[in-house]
């Protein structure tokens, strides 16, 4: 199945920003977390197609995966 993958502000570092892939019937948000070299720890925003998500979501044909680092300011 196709899912597109976008990283956005720190998680881009050393990544491609953007991307389209082919992963396994069954892949969760954690696996292309960890396949991406992501600390969950620094996970602050899931997204599946414009709507919040947790990383045990199972992914299907078509989705959008989109990955924002915690955010800190003062």
């Amino acid at each position: 199945m196709q899912i597109t993958v976008k990283l956005f502000a720190s998680f881009r570092a050393g990544r491609i920003p953007i991307e389209i892939r082919e992963y396994p019937a069954g892949t969760t948000v954690l696996d292309i977390i960890l396949e991406q070299g992501i600390p969950v720890a620094e996970l602050g925003i899931i997204m599946i197609n414009s709507r919040h998500a947790k990383t045990d979501r199972e992914l299907v044909d078509g989705d959008i995966l989109a990955l924002f680092p915690m955010l800190g300011g003062g």
